[in-house]
């Protein structure tokens, strides 16, 4: 571990806990601000689909599955699609469908160098 993660770890260690908390958020702030490596782009993952699965959960799925998909790519889709289950009341089902071929869609246009 380099000096300067160690030193965090202490300085994390000696924090109230929700210093600790407000500091861990902040990690996560600057984090989705630094820019994403290039992935490789590579064959998805086989991560089945479970019978019973919640719209939340099949986006970290289907981020799994997809790695080479950029997280910022599907943001607003992903967005636009966990409305349509919670606002207008489309079955989670319905929406997981509409998840799984939007991702497979990004990964058809990464595969054909359109994205």
């Amino acid at each position: 571990m380099k000096a300067s993660a160690k030193n965090l770890v202490a300085i994390f260690e000696r924090l109230p806990e929700h210093d600790q908390q407000a500091l861990f958020d902040f990690a996560e702030f600057l984090l989705s601000r630094a820019p994403e490596p290039e992935p490789e782009i590579t064959e998805p993952l086989d991560i089945p689909r479970p019978e019973e699965e919640s719209v939340v959960a099949a986006i970290k799925r289907l981020n799994q599955t997809y790695p080479m998909v950029k997280r910022a790519s599907v943001l607003h889709e992903t967005s636009n699609f966990m409305m349509q289950h919670v606002v207008s009341g489309k079955t989670a089902s319905e929406v997981i469908d509409g998840l799984e071929h939007m991702f497979n869609e990004k990964y058809r246009q990464l595969i054909e160098g359109e994205e």
